[in-house]
């Protein structure tokens, strides 16, 4: 095997691109650190020179692509407001469904390590939970209470955490279903509409009135026409 001389920085970068495809095709203990090493043409020292634990590949693959992405970078301006709770779910739907529009890693891989890792011993899931609770959390927590404040919520008996987890497994869920290349289920219309159709869904499950969805959500990005929401019910 030819060994290629990389920096610290890039040998920890070429590991984690290495890794990426193989977890995610193979789940973690289907893939070898030899494996790892050819693929990221570095020595197998220095797989576990660089990353000593599955917990600290894990953590690495975690955090890879997304310092310094705009997304987050949106994410962490968005006002703490019922427009700013909008805005964080059609960007959370579109991050999974739509990862040529809003995110330059692909979560289709991450998917599949969630998939593998459920089959597994789930450390992978606990850890990207623990990530997405301290990093992705708080700004759906603060825009949820101020649209609460000002009325735009309906009283719900679920915690706002589980509410925020709910939304996350729909998105991640549809994105699961979108893995294989031929279509599993017969969903109507293209992909820009589904992602607008799951955003309006998700919406009313965290009990956003009708008013404050017409105030916040254009009618083109929703797909749903005004006239369905002021409907009696």
């Amino acid at each position: 095997m030819k060994v290629i001389r990389l920096d610290s920085e890039e040998r920890r970068r070429a590991i984690i691109e290495a890794a990426l495809p193989l977890f995610a095709r193979k789940g973690f203990a289907g893939t070898t650190t030899k494996e790892i090493a050819e693929q990221a043409h570095v020595s197998e020292a220095l797989v576990f020179k660089h990353f000593p634990s599955k917990q600290a590949l894990y953590q690495a693959i975690m955090l890879s692509g997304s310092d310094g992405d705009p997304a987050f970078e949106r994410l962490d301006a968005l006002p703490a407001s019922t427009e700013g709770l909008v805005t964080m779910i059609h960007m959370m739907v579109t991050y999974f469904l739509r990862p040529d529009i809003e995110n330059s890693v692909d979560p289709c891989i991450r998917i599949r390590l969630k998939m593998n890792s459920f089959l597994e011993d789930g450390e992978f899931v606990r850890l990207a939970a623990e990530w997405v609770t301290h990093r992705i959390y708080p700004k759906f927590a603060a825009c949820f209470e101020a649209a609460r404040q000002s009325g735009d919520l309906v009283a719900s008996p679920a915690a706002p955490s589980n509410l925020f987890w709910f939304s996350e497994h729909l998105a991640t869920m549809l994105a699961t279903v979108h893995l294989p290349t031929q279509r599993t289920i017969p969903y109507e219309g293209p992909a820009e509409a589904i992602v607008e159709h799951a955003v309006w869904f998700i919406l009313r499950g965290l009990g956003l009135k009708d008013t404050a969805i017409l105030n916040y959500v254009r009618p083109a990005q929703t797909c749903v026409q005004p006239t369905l929401l002021s409907q009696p019910h």
